[in-house]
């Protein structure tokens, strides 16, 4: 077959015969990592539902390697596919390592009994997902996230070739998160095992995932790896944002500007600026910032956020232009804040800048800035 592992075909997926999404093909190597991104209710749940047949496909076919997934047994099917939904389970009287060692009933006999390299298999599984000391614990008697850990090993405990997860990480503190995404990253690499997974933290998703697909409405709005997918429009689309920004260089939100002339200008560099700028937009202070290089860190957040940017090309000695515009906005703000600006051959000009505030008596340091908020 192909070189895809894990393959759809204008899948159709929906509740009760009415379709949700159509046409949703999606091609998987493995060891993959794929991320579903998207609004709440987009559908992101419904399709791994439809490929783990909890729901039933309402057309088009879905296969793991060349068989079609429709024509698995459930027992066959649950030596290569574990899933991890966000659905919460209430067994009774069951501990946590008992959770866990039903990811090993798929290989043995009808009564369910575990051998000894069964019971190792558990142990080494709770351990990965730092739960040992959970294992005589009722599962319903600890938190959610505890309880997303235990289900994640009980589907690492089960060996398979992909792993299905539904939100993986909402109930995780990002201590948690980062070792449940360290653990995927590590068993798609060393395992070669497939995940597909649902994320809201579109961060995350794009530092971890191979390949992302945006799912919105009807529809599959686009796919590809995050460098393709993630771009300010591309999110500003998904989600509908009319307020704020999405960085996708840092993979950050930001809220909306504030509103106004500019009534302070901030002089920075190499990143001295961003606690100033976020520090006057909590205040709601509209202000200016400059003279930065577009490389400069500084400027990617002060773009978003400052009502002016007096910017120069990277490494290239401060212009006329940029230089009359910072004396400008000298002239016109209230107040001019030094964030910390080293200079040196290139900026050597923002010294005329400081001076020029200094003279208007308009000069602040960030040390006084931060003693007066």
């Amino acid at each position: 077959m192909a070189e895809y592992y894990f393959r759809t075909r204008q899948m159709t997926v929906g509740y009760d015969g009415v379709p949700l999404i159509k046409d949703i093909t999606i091609d998987i190597a493995r060891g993959e990592i794929v991320t579903l991104i998207g609004p709440n209710g987009s559908g992101k749940s419904t399709i791994l539902k439809s490929i783990t047949r909890q729901l039933k496909t309402l057309g088009g076919e879905v296969f793991i390697a060349s068989e079609e997934l429709r024509k698995l047994s459930y027992k066959a099917l649950s030596t290569k596919l574990a899933v991890v939904l966000t659905e919460r389970m209430k067994p009774e009287l069951m501990t946590c390592r008992d959770i866990v060692a039903t990811g090993r009933y798929p290989y043995t006999g009808r009564l369910g009994i575990l051998t000894e390299d069964d019971e190792l298999k558990v142990e080494a599984a709770m351990a990965a997902v730092h739960v040992l000391e959970l294992r005589n614990r009722d599962f319903n008697a600890i938190s959610d996230g505890q309880r997303q850990r235990v289900l994640l090993a009980r589907a690492i405990c089960q060996e398979p070739e992909i792993i299905v997860l539904d939100e993986p990480t909402s109930f995780l503190d990002i201590r948690h998160k980062l070792q449940l995404l360290s653990l995927l990253r590590g068993m798609a690499r060393e395992k070669g095992i497939t995940v597909i997974m649902s994320l809201h933290e579109i961060d995350l998703a794009q530092k971890i995932s191979d390949r992302i697909v945006c799912v919105k409405g009807d529809h599959v709005l686009s796919s590809g790896t995050p460098e393709e997918v993630f771009g300010e429009d591309a999110m500003r689309e998904l989600y509908g944002i009319d307020q704020g920004y999405y960085d996708p260089m840092f993979g950050s939100i930001e809220l909306p500007r504030p509103e106004g002339a500019p009534e302070a200008l901030v002089l920075s560099a190499c990143g001295t600026g961003i606690p100033v700028y976020r520090m006057l937009q909590k205040r709601g202070i509209p202000f200016a910032a400059g003279i930065l290089y577009t490389n400069d860190v500084d400027y990617r957040l002060a773009r978003l956020l400052a009502a002016e940017v007096v910017a120069e090309r990277p490494f290239m000695p401060i212009s006329d232009e940029a230089l009359r515009k910072a004396l400008a906005w000298v002239e016109a703000c209230g107040q001019v804040i030094d964030a910390g600006v080293a200079l040196g051959e290139t900026n050597r000009r923002m010294g005329e800048v400081i001076d020029a505030a200094k003279r208007t008596g308009k000069y602040v340091s960030v040390e006084d800035f931060a003693k007066r908020q």
